[in-house]
């Protein structure tokens, strides 16, 4: 079998990725989105066709709420070729404030059910921070399943198993980014591989606390930078993987054993923390790499969002002029 194969052994394969048409040769079981990969999509030639006819369908509506729609849109035709789950992500501005988030998690939720898909299919993306986290509890007890990303941090990981999120996404090659930076010439490559790399560790410890305390939550390693990242954790509950490293894991038949176990987490010697809101801040404001890359994340996918609104925004002018 290639390294695809044997990871789908262990592992739930998930496609981090808008671009649809790419989905089928690698036969993943769930896609995730964002808002960056979303307009990385809508600026190629293949679904700019879609994006037009989905801003036309809706011109009346308010800008955000067209937003939500392109959003939907994709990830309509994204379940058309998984199996499973796609995440949905609301928009990054809104990552602190809880009521704004649910209230937007709840339109895109209702998108999806009047276009006929069950909420076992979606998930609703929304961003660590503390507000955000709340969002999900409240969210999650409506039905409404949600996948907690930009998740760096130990305490972002224990909020959300105790607000019973159904899915964590914490990023192993942002983390790896920041500590290679930080390190700057002292960096060592081969000291901070496989099981040494730090994003790695990360993901590694969410996971053997989870199953060592009985937490459900779902542990996804995301932002991967290479496929020795994919390898050490080969046997997380899933992975979601872009389609340059599921090629790679395609054209690749060296052998890929589980790395991670179920059974051995469970019984791993460890204590049970818990955080309120003054614990929680100061857990992540203790951790530089943490603060960082949030701030840094949410930055980012606002920015994107951003772009959307603006191309939006000009489909909608140039319809104006024709008419």
């Amino acid at each position: 079998m290639n390294q695809l194969d044997q990871l789908k052994q262990y592992t739930t394969v998930v496609a981090d990725t808008g671009n649809f048409k790419q989905l089928a040769q690698f036969k993943p079981r769930d896609a995730t989105t964002n808002p960056s990969l979303i307009l990385k999509a809508v600026q190629q030639a293949d679904y700019a066709p879609l994006l037009a006819e989905t801003v036309a369908a809706h011109a009346g509506s308010a800008p955000d709420q067209i937003v939500d729609q392109v959003l939907v849109r994709f990830g309509l035709e994204i379940l058309q070729v998984v199996p499973g789950r796609v995440s949905t992500e609301v928009d990054a501005r809104l990552s602190f404030d809880t009521a704004a988030t649910v209230a937007r998690a709840r339109r895109i939720m209702a998108l999806y059910e009047a276009a006929g898909i069950g909420r076992e299919r979606v998930l609703i993306k929304i961003a660590s921070t503390w507000e955000g986290i709340q969002a999900a509890a409240i969210l999650e007890r409506e039905g409404i399943r949600c996948n907690l990303t930009l998740l760096f941090a130990f305490c972002q990981a224990v909020a959300c198993g105790a607000a019973k999120v159904r899915l964590i996404s914490p990023f192993v090659g942002r983390i790896y980014d920041w500590y290679k930076k930080s390190a700057g010439s002292a960096w060592d490559e081969s000291a901070n591989t496989l099981s040494n790399d730090p994003g790695v560790k990360s993901v590694a410890q969410i996971y053997s606390y989870y199953k060592r305390f009985g937490i459900e939550t779902e542990v996804m390693g995301a932002s991967f930078r290479n496929v020795g990242q994919i390898a050490a954790l080969a046997g997380c509950d899933l992975l979601t993987i872009s389609p340059d490293l599921l090629a790679q894991l395609q054209a690749s038949d060296a052998a890929l054993p589980r790395a991670l176990d179920k059974n051995a987490a469970a019984g791993a010697d460890l204590q049970a923390v818990s955080y309120d809101e003054a614990s929680f801040r100061y857990a992540l404001n203790e951790d530089a790499m943490a603060t960082e890359k949030l701030a840094e994340g949410i930055r980012g996918f606002a920015a994107d969002a951003i772009k959307l609104d603006k191309i939006i925004e000009g489909l909608l002018a140039s319809a104006r002029v024709l008419a």
